[in-house]
């Protein structure tokens, strides 16, 4: 019995390395596809064509039959279909960013194109290499993200390089951004979404990458060294902390380098202190808050729908910042090749766009923080009342609050409100400060009330979460211009 045991164990492992080896051969198929990209800049208008031919061979020529390349390329839904519908749906991905890079006057540039299509196929050969050695998801995400770094500045370089139109490599700290960046979007798609679905990573890091190039200011290599140092540490101790779980981890990493670069170090010192902050409220005596029924789900680690409804809002205030100081457009003139408006010479009642952007992110962030700690803080203590009628109902009743809450979320604010008047372009540090304490505690009261109004049957807690930070940076915009 024992010795059938040991042979069943050992044909169970035997399968899995199998299965393993299978993994990465496909991850090296995908990423010679992949590779495909560097012929852009010699193919011109017809930089599609590879990536055309190869989702027709997959769909029409390629199938269960032929011997070898079935085989490579091949997922297990695959073969039900006996087609490779994962390689066509890559191909065809990729075959939709070339035809942009074709597009008359505003074209995609190949750079872009080539980075978006090869840091998923390089990353996913990196997390299959690793997976030959270990099943660790944290490590796995990891070999993920600096494959598909890597290979998408190196081929970013190499289109440049070979690209008669480009002038070099002096923009080679903003495709390394561009690279991790892209890395960071498709490690997070595939482990939190579309795992087997390329075409639903490829295209939108394709186009979140080419509206980062063209917004993107002028990056260092020293911005983009400590920005880089600065995320991955945070990224690493939030999941040693179990703060954030590997997705969780990953998105707060993008949002930490996303910001950062089109920011400044104020502008993420304030992000910092939300994930921190809110990450330790969130583990603070979560054995107490979990008996009363008001702990955060998955042991208070985070995950990236929890990370984006607080901090989507900051994300796209922070993208407005860049755009607003760095693009000089007229849409009119577009269609001409002519970009001749300086969009930061802009103002709203007197009040330039950039900073409203910047009072827009603080606000969002100081609703953030305000809502996590009046939850975190407030879940703690007794007769908490509905917030639209103050009638006393259960702990972790949708829109209850309690006085020890509100003040805890004050303070929150308060936090968010420091950094921002000491770091960012809020105007007079004195009223930037109360502004934007001001919009934290708004956007902790929308929360309550649309948890008290529609949370449960019509919406869940990370849309909620998202309506409270937008509240928070209208108000913040909504309070400067009416003090300034």
């Amino acid at each position: 019995m024992a010795e059938t045991l040991r042979v069943g164990s050992f044909k169970c492992a035997s399968g899995e390395r199998r299965g393993v080896r299978q993994q990465l051969r496909r991850a090296g198929g995908f990423a010679v596809v992949a590779t495909l990209a560097l012929a852009a800049p010699a193919l011109g208008p017809a930089a599609a064509a590879p990536f055309a031919a190869v989702a027709l061979l997959a769909v029409f020529v390629v199938d269960d039959d032929d011997s070898w390349l079935f085989e490579l390329f091949a997922r297990p839904a695959d073969y039900e279909e006996r087609r490779l519908n994962g390689l066509a749906g890559f191909a065809l991905a990729a075959t939709g960013l070339a035809v942009l890079t074709a597009v008359p006057k505003a074209p995609m540039p190949r750079p872009v194109f080539a980075a978006a299509v090869c840091t998923l196929a390089y990353g996913r050969l990196g997390r299959a290499f690793v997976r030959l050695s270990t099943n660790d998801e944290f490590v796995a995400a990891t070999a993920f993200v600096v494959a598909g770094f890597l290979g998408g500045t190196v081929v970013q370089a190499a289109v440049v390089a070979v690209d008669p139109a480009a002038a070099g490599l002096d923009r080679l700290p903003t495709y390394a951004f561009l690279a991790a960046v892209g890395a960071l979007v498709a490690a997070i798609l595939q482990s939190a979404l579309f795992a087997d679905d390329d075409a639903l990573v490829v295209l939108p890091a394709g186009f979140l990458l080419w509206l980062l190039a063209v917004i993107t200011p002028t990056v260092t290599p020293v911005i983009v060294v400590a920005g880089l140092v600065a995320t991955v540490l945070l990224g690493g101790v939030s999941y040693a902390l179990q703060t954030a779980d590997v997705p969780g981890m990953l998105t707060g990493v993008l949002l930490g380098l996303v910001t950062v670069v089109l920011g400044g170090f104020g502008w993420l010192a304030a992000l910092i202190s939300f994930f921190g902050v809110g990450g330790l409220a969130s583990k603070f005596r979560y054995e107490l808050k979990a008996e009363r029924g008001v702990a955060q789900e998955n042991e208070g680690a985070r995950g990236p729908e929890n990370v984006l409804g607080n901090a989507a809002v900051a994300l796209v205030t922070v993208v407005g910042y860049a755009a607003v100081t760095e693009t000089i457009l007229d849409l009119s003139a577009l269609a001409a090749g002519r970009l001749v408006v300086d969009l930061s010479t802009l103002s709203l009642f007197g009040v330039d766009l950039a900073t409203l952007t910047a009072f827009a992110f603080a606000g969002s962030l100081a609703a953030a923080m305000s809502d996590t700690l009046a939850s975190e803080i407030g879940g703690l203590f007794d007769g908490p009342r509905l917030v639209t009628t103050l009638q006393r109902v259960p702990p972790g009743t949708d829109g209850a609050v309690t006085w020890q809450g509100e003040l805890a979320g004050a303070a929150g604010a308060a936090v968010i409100a420091v950094i921002a008047a000491g770091t960012m372009p809020v105007g007079d540090p004195v009223g930037g400060g109360v502004v934007v304490t001001a919009a934290g505690v708004a956007g902790m009261t929308v929360d309550s009330l649309c948890g008290a109004v529609i949370e449960g049957e019509l919406v869940g807690n990370e849309t909620v979460n998202f309506l409270a930070t937008l509240g928070g940076a209208v108000a913040a915009v909504a309070l400067a211009l009416v003090v300034a």
